[in-house]
């Protein structure tokens, strides 16, 4: 390998890794790309080696909404891709833009150690089939993505049936004959309900709050389509959004659904039209939470119970990044707090990527929060008055880009952002180091 003094360690070939090593490759900002499996695509490809992809996933999101700008789907690809059309378009993306040359694949990155105060270089480890090998690189960038290490709950008592987290789940024959419990009811735990409906023996739905629900199409469009080109105060928004909710998906608690207790957007919605189709038609029963479990019976908190073969915990996933220290991270409760989810307040030769999530801010915004990077590490090398200005703001406190929203206090929640708010800043950012001014 060439000498890497001047360049940035890029972990991760997904979405967000891509989006930053095209930026990085037309500002001309030297890099080495880090990629576990051996190809591109990160989540998207289900046969990586941290993929908790499964063989039913579609994108929950249109693809116009979702895609990157300089990049559509091709007009034959579904309104909501599949995962297969997806890491076939990643990679697509990096052929176009020319990105497999910066990677190493089949390439697990071990560690990365400041060698003192910013500036002063970073150690990265990693393995490879050439055994394990060490540089100092300018900086390092973390793009491994937010959706790979299972957060599975303890339950109290003991199965002697099968528990499954949802990061283990393929395939529907998994699930062929069995008496199933899901665990979670987000996108994820509701997609698996639907297979298990359809190749379970039974399939019930444990849940521990409601969530408000989305049809996938409105008025025959994509629902992430409907709307937006006018800017509605939140308490006028959440009106006409609930209205038309109640329109196409009427009242989930008449098929025993909790009722939310927090308003709509204080937490990601569930974006799917079968499984209140299903409930509906008393395919799939809505539980409590689970107080204990005996044998194979699981004792409810209202004092009911069931027997199961299997227990499907679709309950999320933890931040993870175990190749640094977690005190470089100015981690604080759930997640790392970092100016617009990406600068470290103290430190400008370390960048955590794509830990952000909002609703349709797409792989777009994820470019944008990329090209804000890349600018900044331009403009600094340059002096410009607009990087150092954003060099003092974000080593002057800051809060989360919430826009006044009130999110729930969830791990999952912990960095999430307001769409609006999030791109606005970010794209004054790039304006401004573009211009170089204050």
């Amino acid at each position: 390998m060439e000498d890497t003094h001047n360049r940035y360690a890029l972990i991760g070939a997904g979405p967000m890794g891509l989006a930053m090593a095209k930026i990085l490759k037309e500002l001309g900002i030297p890099y080495q790309g880090f990629e576990l499996h051996a190809d591109v695509g990160g989540l998207w490809d289900i046969e990586g080696p941290k993929s908790t992809m499964y063989e039913t996933a579609h994108l929950i999101s249109s693809k116009r909404m979702t895609e990157f700008t300089d990049f559509p789907m091709q007009e034959d690809i579904a309104e909501y891709p599949s995962h297969r059309d997806l890491k076939a378009y990643f990679q697509g993306f990096a052929d176009h833009f020319g990105l497999r040359e910066d990677y190493l694949f089949n390439t697990e990155v071990l560690k990365t150690e400041p060698l003192g105060e910013t500036g002063d270089g970073w150690k990265v480890t990693w393995k490879n089939g050439e055994g394990e090998q060490s540089a100092v690189f300018k900086g390092v960038m973390i793009a491994n993505g937010t959706l790979s290490e299972p957060n599975l709950p303890e339950f109290k008592g003991n199965f002697d049936g099968e528990i499954l987290h949802s990061s283990g789940y393929r395939y529907p024959s998994q699930l062929t004959g069995k008496k199933i419990l899901i665990v979670g009811a987000g996108n994820s735990g509701c997609d698996i309900a639907v297979d298990a409906i359809h190749h379970g023996a039974k399939c019930d739905l444990s849940m521990r709050r409601g969530y408000y629900f989305v049809p996938k199409y409105v008025f025959g469009k994509p629902a992430d389509t409907m709307g937006g080109l006018i800017k509605l105060p939140m308490w006028l928004k959440r009106r006409i959004d609930g209205m038309i909710l109640k329109w196409f998906v009427g009242d989930p608690q008449k098929y025993g659904f909790p009722k939310p207790d927090y308003q709509l957007y204080e937490s990601h919605p569930v974006v799917n039209s079968l499984v209140l189709y299903h409930a509906g038609h008393g395919d799939i029963r809505i539980r409590k939470d689970i107080n204990h479990l005996d044998g194979k019976t699981v004792h409810f908190t209202d004092g009911s119970q069931e027997d199961y073969d299997m227990i499907l915990a679709a309950t999320g996933y933890k931040l993870h990044y175990p190749f640094i220290d977690p005190s470089h991270l100015n981690w604080q409760g759930d997640a790392p707090h970092l100016y617009l989810n990406a600068l470290h307040p103290e430190r400008d030769d370390l960048f955590l990527l794509g830990m952000v999530e909002a609703s349709g801010l797409g792989w777009q915004g994820r470019h944008e929060q990329a090209e804000m990077i890349a600018r900044y590490i331009a403009g600094l090398e340059q002096g410009s008055a607009a990087a150092k200005t954003l060099q003092a703001e974000k080593a002057n406190g800051f809060e989360r880009a919430t826009g006044g929203m009130q999110y729930l206090k969830l791990a999952r929640m912990a960095y999430y952002v307001d769409k609006a708010t999030y791109r606005k800043a970010v794209t004054d950012w790039i304006r401004r180091l573009k211009e170089g001014a204050v």
